[in-house]
């Protein structure tokens, strides 16, 4: 039986390595950081910390779990590795994600509200339809389980890219330009996941070795950008309209 050879093994084990220093060490500036900005716009600050700090862990888990790839079989290291984890990681993350972005936009409290309400849900429900499909279970076809999942990420699309859109008018130029790459930045990151879903979405067996580390180094790839680079660039958001907002914070932050 297959056993997964030193060279990647390590270039896995570096990048799950990668991830939580990624994840940690963005948490830690975000929280020391999150009073260099206006009240109003320390919750999308604290929300990003909270992503990144929860990836930690789950980036902690997955980096303990998958050293069973160093002595097993691949058939037998896949069973013990815990693939669970990436996905209670992102039933939690992802909705916050949205919630960051919304909240740094500081819209009136009628429109947020109504933004959340339908984001919050919707990502939920993305994460909740991938999982079996993923790992096989609930008694439908993976393709089922994928075309379910994919109906709240088009959902999500939507609302992102129409009704946020009416939003972004309101910014200045500097803020508009930032949240519009962020919100590119997130979908993108956030189409390696389908890819990945689709390329396994047929398979029957444990994956091989080479699968286990493409889809590992892949998802992590696509996990820092979408949380460690976001929750960087909500934070310069954050900085740029404390600025527009108050000459004193202004002056006092050298802007």
């Amino acid at each position: 039986m297959e056993t997964m050879d030193h060279s990647t093994f390590s270039a896995v084990y570096n990048m799950l390595s990668l991830g939580i220093a990624s994840m940690l060490f963005t948490s830690i500036f975000l929280w020391v950081a999150r009073d260099r900005v206006l009240p109003k716009y320390r919750l999308a600050v604290m929300v990003s910390a909270t992503v990144t700090s929860i990836a930690a862990y789950h980036y902690f888990r997955m980096f303990d779990s998958f050293k069973a790839y160093e002595t097993m079989t691949t058939n037998d290291a896949f069973l013990h590795y815990n693939v669970g984890y990436r996905y209670v990681d992102w039933f939690l993350t992802v909705p916050l994600l949205l919630v960051e972005l919304v909240a740094v936009m500081g819209l009136a409290g009628a429109v947020q509200s109504s933004l959340l309400k339908r984001l919050v849900p919707a990502a939920a429900l993305m994460i909740a339809l991938g999982y079996p499909g993923d790992m096989k279970l609930g008694g439908l076809p993976a393709s089922v389980w994928g075309l379910l999942s994919t109906i709240p990420f088009l959902y999500i699309l939507y609302v992102l890219f129409v009704e946020i859109s009416k939003s972004l008018k309101d910014q200045s130029p500097a803020v508009r330009k930032i949240l519009s790459g962020a919100r590119l930045l997130l979908i993108a990151s956030w189409g390696v996941y389908p890819i990945t879903f689709i390329l396994a979405m047929n398979s029957t067996v444990a994956p091989t070795a080479a699968e286990v580390a493409s889809r590992e180094i892949g998802y992590s790839i696509a996990d820092i950008v979408a949380k460690c680079i976001f929750g960087l660039m909500i934070f310069a958001v954050a900085r740029i309209k404390s600025a527009e907002e108050s000459k004193e914070f202004a002056a006092a932050e050298g802007h």
